[in-house]
């Protein structure tokens, strides 16, 4: 894959979502988690210094998905834990 093909391909995984004071943040879209018959999405904010990804439950509002935060400690941990166990080969997690 070239570079140009590669930043691409980073470029594609870019969301913006607008947090509750209004202001537009930017996160890389890591991955999709499907649990229990709910959706969740784990993305990473594109800020130099970000260090943990952020888990967000997809809930489906008239024609477009909403992302909500989690305030569940055992449901955040839970999906990070599906999350590590699926992309245990794409990433190096610390403990």
């Amino acid at each position: 894959m070239s570079d140009k093909e590669e930043m691409q391909d980073e470029m594609d995984n870019i969301i913006v979502l607008t947090d509750d004071e209004g202001n537009d943040v930017e996160f890389e879209w890591l991955d999709t988690i499907e649990m229990n018959d709910k959706s969740y999405v784990v993305v990473l904010p594109t800020e130099e210094d970000a260090e943990e990804v952020v888990i967000l439950k997809i809930e489906p509002e008239d024609d477009e998905d909403t992302f909500v935060g989690l305030d569940d400690e055992d449901e955040i941990n839970a999906v990070f834990e599906a999350f590590k166990e699926k992309n245990k080969e794409n990433f190096d997690f610390e403990d």
